[in-house]
């Protein structure tokens, strides 16, 4: 597919979906002298704060996001988030409008079943072994193929809603039932994959350009809980033959989707059954692709010479990316919310940009509810450990408080 825009400013470009990181990609496309309107499914989202107009219409009605698109005509159309009338998006692309990366990939990435089916059926990647289950009853028999324990999620949501992992037989039917109260989009559907005992979950930011090579950020490591991102670091200490592994999978599988844009592809790094730790003795696992900047991608926006805002715009926008490099080690760490309110006020902020090389984003959500993520707390150190704690210690001194 080649670039349909001008190269030419200013260019106008359309949010679908205008949380913390549509909020940074609005930034990174205004310092470039673009337009933009940001679009959710609520007022005052993120993006919408920064952006130059904004629409509110309900994101998976297919009609309500084609007049929205065509009422703007936007030169570029960019997929924020998961839950979206994906089908709405290939229409107004045979129209002529741009979908990042594309109407395919997006609608392939929404769905864990059909991305996991071109990983590992398509492209014969290593992944976690999977099935899917229409009802509890066939979860029970997956889950028992597999072997317990096994991860339950539904094949659309985000942030980690709906995903458990399941110790036993009896705790099947309460996995079902949360998996489809955080399920997103039609039907009921849900996976059911292996339990990879892992070493370290990556991501790699892969960079697509419309007519440039493929390129990579260093690879950064991250801890999840209740299948949502907590912390992050960069660049990730992995052996130099497993990020090359990494690196030719997730080529593979962004050449599949097409289009250009950054990619947020996620590996799980475990170790063999052998005991050594040569780089042979690692396997490599391919786990989940996002379509668009990463929310443990957030490091880079200290970690490197160009974030990963930056890097999805240019490489949209057909501008050159010269290098990109590490600015030394980095680390984030999430600021979440513990009760439910209405609005909200931060405190501690000062304490926690106390210490030299730290930053503190706070995303502007007007609502909280427990483990929300409000926030990230950024910092770089010396090292590894350094970087992780004055991150840590950052996001400790922020209070989350009801207003």
């Amino acid at each position: 597919m080649a670039l349909s825009i001008p190269g030419t400013f200013p260019q106008t470009l359309m949010l679908l979906g205008s949380g913390e990181l549509g909020k940074e990609v609005a930034i990174a496309a205004q310092r470039l002298g673009c337009r933009v309107i940001a679009v959710d499914s609520y007022a005052d989202a993120p993006a919408m704060q920064v952006a130059d107009l904004a629409e509110v219409v309900a994101m998976g009605n297919p009609d309500a996001l084609k007049a929205v698109v065509r009422k703007y005509q936007p030169d570029l159309v960019i997929p924020e988030i998961e839950a979206l009338a994906v089908d709405a998006l290939a229409e107004l692309e045979a129209e002529g409008i741009t979908v990042i990366p594309t109407a395919r990939a997006t609608s392939v990435t929404m769905n864990r079943d059909r991305i996991r089916n071109v990983a590992a059926t398509d492209l014969g990647l290593r992944t976690a072994g999977f099935a899917y289950a229409n009802n509890s009853a066939e979860l029970a028999a997956a889950a028992e193929k597999l072997g317990f324990p096994v991860v339950v999620k539904p094949v659309m949501s985000s942030s980690g809603k709906g995903q458990s992992v399941v110790e036993t037989p009896e705790a099947i039917s309460a996995a079902w039932d949360f998996a489809m109260a955080g399920a997103r989009g039609e039907g009921e559907l849900v996976i059911v994959e292996e339990f990879i005992r892992f070493e370290l979950e990556i991501t790699l930011l892969t960079v697509k350009q419309w007519n440039g090579p493929t390129l990579f950020c260093p690879p950064i490591a991250h801890i999840q809980e209740r299948g949502d991102y907590q912390c992050s670091w960069q660049p990730a200490q992995i052996p130099e033959a497993c990020l090359m592994k990494a690196q030719a999978m997730a080529l593979a599988v962004t050449n599949n989707l097409g289009g250009a844009g950054l990619f947020g592809v996620e590996f799980f790094l475990c170790r063999s059954d052998a005991s050594n730790a040569a780089d042979s003795q690692y396997e490599l696992i391919f786990s989940e692709l996002s379509p668009r900047p990463h929310d443990t991608g957030l490091v880079t926006l200290l970690g490197q010479n160009l974030n990963q805002f930056e890097l999805h715009l240019r490489a949209i926008l057909g501008l050159p990316i010269p290098a990109i490099y590490s600015l030394g080690s980095s680390a984030s760490r999430v600021i979440l919310a513990h009760e439910n309110s209405a609005a909200v006020s931060y405190e501690g902020v000062a304490a926690a940009l106390a210490e030299i090389d730290t930053q503190v984003l706070i995303f502007g959500k007007s609502e909280a509810r427990p483990h929300r993520r409000m926030g990230v707390a950024l910092a770089r150190g010396a090292n590894e450990a350094d970087a992780r704690r004055k991150a840590d210690n950052a996001a400790a001194q922020i209070k989350v408080l009801s207003s």
